[in-house]
């Protein structure tokens, strides 16, 4: 008994260190965000601001048109969520109800394509994009995030639809429902939570994503939050520290939100469908 007390007290103490870890850059990129200049460059840093201020922000927003560079992020994050959805649904319902040899290996493939690093793909899609002439803009750049944010998105959906019962779907065929009359009408009202999660998570992937959008968006008019950030960096690599940390909080903000919304339901997508009822 007291071994295991101990154990369980070990894993707490693991925990909340692992806790710690993961939320010290956060916590201080907000310490450093309300800091004036006079603190930044002291020697002997403190968590809470001693006169903390808003001029970060105000500087942040004069130095740099962050507000058009959110908006192309929101439409690029909300087109990317939209499209990777409507594609995902119907092949996600194919790959769970028919468990066919291409279906198995349309899984396989869904689970290897995550591990490409984005090195190994960007030259063959900045080839394409430049043949259908979409470079430096923002359609473009959803095709690249729906491209990216599908394989996730059928992994989640699969896991969905597979927890749905199949009885549900043989009494619509005996009412003379079609396929595709039974997946708008029966299943995807079931999946709605299923698909308002995977749709969240494709929008915290296109809005966090900063690699694709660096080399695809040339002119400042069309870049993303992530890479405007980054001209708050000078070309000897010294970083306008305040404004930069003010920045860095505001675009962080949404993903937070959403991620806190949707990571439940993660979770969920993921083991559904491996138990059998």
């Amino acid at each position: 008994m007291r071994t295991s007390r101990t154990a369980r007290a070990g894993q707490y103490v693991a925990l909340l260190a692992y806790l710690v870890f993961l939320a010290f850059p956060f916590l201080w990129l907000i310490s450093t965000a309300f800091k004036p200049p006079r603190e930044l460059g002291s020697l002997h840093p403190t968590w809470i601001p001693r006169d903390p201020t808003l001029a970060n922000f105000r500087q942040a927003f004069d130095e740099q048109p962050l507000l058009h560079a959110a908006l192309n992020s929101l439409i690029a994050a909300l087109g990317a969520a939209l499209v990777a959805v409507l594609l995902a649904t119907p092949m996600a319902y194919v790959m769970a109800r028919h468990r066919t040899r291409l279906a198995r290996a349309a899984t396989g493939w869904v689970v290897v394509s995550q591990a490409f690093p984005l090195v190994l793909v960007i030259i063959p899609l900045f080839l394409v994009l430049k043949n259908l002439r979409l470079i430096n803009s923002v359609p473009g750049l959803i095709m690249v995030y729906v491209v990216w944010a599908l394989p996730f998105a059928l992994w989640m959906l699969v896991g969905y639809v597979r927890a749905v019962p199949p009885e549900l779907e043989e009494a619509a065929a005996v009412d003379g429902a079609g396929r595709l009359r039974t997946l708008v009408s029966v299943t995807a009202p079931l999946l709605a939570p299923g698909i308002v999660a995977t749709a969240m998570f494709a929008f915290v992937t296109a809005w966090n994503e900063f690699f694709f959008a660096l080399v695809l968006l040339k002119t400042p008019e069309k870049q993303t939050l992530p890479v405007i950030l980054t001209h708050f960096i000078g070309a000897e690599g010294v970083a306008d520290l305040g404004p930069l940390a003010a920045a860095a909080f505001l675009a962080t903000l949404p993903s937070l939100v959403v991620f806190a919304l949707i990571q439940r339901r993660i979770t969920g997508g993921m083991l559904a469908g491996a138990v059998k009822n």
